[in-house]
């Protein structure tokens, strides 16, 4: 019997005077949810600290969701940072959901996101400071259910043997039924092997344990993922989406925080999906296909929201706000609502293509911050080949519209490595972050131009599985390195700052992105080895990364580099966003020709395959075109 409802907040609380930021780990935040009296409880985890996973959206949604349900409760819990850890295991108090300071090994589920693959250890972390065994196969009937979802889930082999179930997809619905199921076998006695075996069932719920990896036909050195015989598990597990996205709830936030967030504002989803097809972009291709919510909608939520959680900002959040093809009536309309209250609309990023002086000037409002934008490549004739559709006429047009609205700053996002990058592409990411701050000096007024900033962001390009680079191995890190110096002495402009993504934490990133089932010893032993965090740079070791790997008899930089053949059987092929292995095989060959493929939103059907498969389509408000 798992342990009954106990709050152990008083055993915590001799420990907050010892530790950075002790409101990580109060409770009482207005707007929360929960209640101790349900039959059902669950416990959604993210796997950071506070202020970094309580703005999340993902974990907000599935959190109203289940707390709607009539006798289901849902807490919250993350990752107490390392000064709180150590005290915690010295006290000997287990991790701790934050609304009741239960402990989080007293839940019947516990629900992981994995929002990114570097949180890969704070998983093993989690788990370890609740109690509960790390791996699957060894825990026992009176454990909880722990399930994960999240973006990162597309590639979940390298967790695969620490996680009961995953849920591939969007969650609200998923989770909901997930839960019931498992409360009904759970009432009805059944054993945790039986539960596992019904869960699988259910559509988009990958169970690991009842999948074996298979070499006996043409694969990666990794292998491939195949239902165990006698289980009856899905050869292939499909994404699950929410065909009527207009029916949600867009105001899912509902907590106000004590502490300081690293994104403090008031989110609103205006649209789910994208269809511009970036060939790199795996959320590109896992959100398809496109839904946008109502003006109405969005102007009522967030007029709701801000009522409702007092914030002064609101963003106006999806993969591509800009691209809402009613965005410019949108945008008025809460600047109408809005234009004498001092609260700021923010969009986290523009579209170069879709961003003129009009939405400029509408975003803006009476506070300007900074403009940021995704050219991705410097050159145009790489930018064909990630199929990025953008000009070096359209960052000019959207740069300008900026600086004559009143912006001073502007951010530059590209990416490093990428199929095909020669130097000239380096170079060229120089040359238009020089042309950018030209531009600058010509727009701005001379009184003003000391105001003035251009940066550039550069990442390393890693290749994701679902995706029509999924083929592609990662840059040597040496070449990085010698790539990124290359840009640093190629801008001619002092007052341009570059900041780039450390090679090191991408190769980690790209081993757990492409990897196999035995990357999971790699997880492990860096785990074991004092990894965690390893998304913060003061806290990642690219040596216990290194030591794990050579333990577990496998070399990172192989697994990281090593291109696929597109023959081989791929670790991740049994999970499948619905878009088929013959249009991404396409579109890397269009790739390969720099041939570029047009958004189906804008044109016709592309052939992806996702609409048909999954019986859903484009849902658009407005005429994008």
């Amino acid at each position: 019997m798992r342990v009954a409802y106990e709050n152990r907040f008083a055993e915590l609380e001799p420990l907050l005077p010892r530790v950075e930021k002790p409101s990580r780990y109060i409770d009482h935040e207005w707007g929360t949810l929960s209640s101790s009296e349900a039959r059902y409880r669950a416990c959604l985890i993210y796997p950071d600290v506070y202020e970094v996973g309580l703005p999340n959206q993902g974990i907000a949604i599935l959190y109203a969701a289940l707390n709607a349900q009539e006798g289901i409760s849902c807490e919250r819990g993350y990752v107490p940072w390392v000064d709180m850890a150590d005290l915690m295991r010295e006290a000997g108090v287990p991790l701790l959901s934050l609304e009741g300071a239960a402990p989080v090994a007293s839940f019947d589920v516990v629900g992981i996101h994995i929002p990114h693959e570097m949180a890969a250890t704070n998983v093993l972390e989690t788990l370890d400071l609740a109690g509960i065994s790390l791996l699957s196969s060894e825990r026992g009937e009176d454990d909880p259910l722990i399930i994960a979802g999240g973006p990162s889930v597309y590639n979940p082999e390298p967790l695969a043997p620490f996680i009961d179930a995953f849920l591939i997809g969007e969650g609200e619905e998923h989770i909901v039924e997930l839960c019931r199921e498992h409360e009904r076998l759970r009432d009805a006695g059944a054993s945790r092997d039986e539960i596992l075996r019904r869960l699988a069932d259910i559509p988009g719920t990958y169970v690991p344990s009842l999948y074996e990896v298979r070499f006996d036909e043409p694969c990666t050195a990794h292998g491939f993922a195949r239902p165990r015989a006698g289980s009856h598990a899905p050869e292939t597990i499909y994404k699950r989406i929410v065909a009527d996205f207009g029916a949600t709830d867009p105001v899912a936030q509902s907590i106000v925080p004590f502490a300081q967030l690293v994104h403090d504002r008031l989110s609103i989803e205006v649209l789910r999906g994208c269809a511009r097809g970036c060939r790199f972009c795996q959320a590109g291709m896992t959100y398809r296909p496109v839904r946008e919510r109502t003006s109405d909608q969005i102007v009522s939520a967030v007029i709701a929201g801000l009522e409702k959680t007092g914030y002064d900002e609101v963003s106006l959040t999806s993969l591509s706000t800009t691209d809402h093809s009613c965005c410019r009536e949108i945008l008025g309309r809460l600047n109408a609502r809005l234009g004498d209250t001092g609260t700021r609309i923010s969009i986290p990023s523009q579209r170069l293509d879709s961003f003129g002086i009009d939405m400029a000037a509408s975003v803006a409002g009476e506070k300007k911050g900074g403009l940021t934008f995704a050219p991705e490549a410097g050159s145009q004739r790489l930018r064909d080949v990630i199929n990025k559709n953008v000009t070096e006429e359209d960052l000019e047009r959207a740069t300008r519209a900026g600086f004559e609205a009143g912006w001073r700053r502007v951010k530059l996002y590209f990416m490093m490595g990428l199929p095909q990058e020669t130097d000239e592409d380096i170079v060229a990411i120089a040359e238009l972050a020089d042309r950018t701050y030209e531009l600058a000096r010509e727009v701005v007024p001379p009184a003003q131009r000391g105001g003035i900033s251009v940066s550039v962001s550069c990442s390393v390009f890693i290749p994701k599985a679902s995706t029509p680079f999924q083929w592609c191995g990662q840059l040597d890190d040496a070449e990085v390195k010698r790539r990124q110096q290359l840009l640093l002495h190629s801008v001619r402009n002092r007052a341009v700052r570059v900041h780039y993504h450390d090679a090191d934490t991408s190769l980690i990133e790209a081993v757990l992105s492409r990897g196999g089932r035995d990357v999971a010893d790699i997880v492990l032993g860096a785990w074991k080895r004092g990894a965690r965090f390893d998304a913060w740079t003061e806290q990642f070791s690219l040596d216990a990364w290194e030591q794990a790997a050579c333990a577990a008899g496998l070399e990172l930089r192989s697994i990281a580099q090593q291109p696929y053949d597109l023959v081989q059987r791929l670790p991740w092929e049994h999970i499948s966003t619905g878009a088929s292995r013959g249009f991404f095989e396409r579109e890397y060959r269009r790739a390969l020709n720099a041939q570029t493929t047009a958004d189906c939103t804008r044109t016709s059907c592309t052939g992806c395959g996702i609409c048909p498969t999954l019986g859903v389509d484009n849902v658009l408000v407005g005429d994008r075109r």
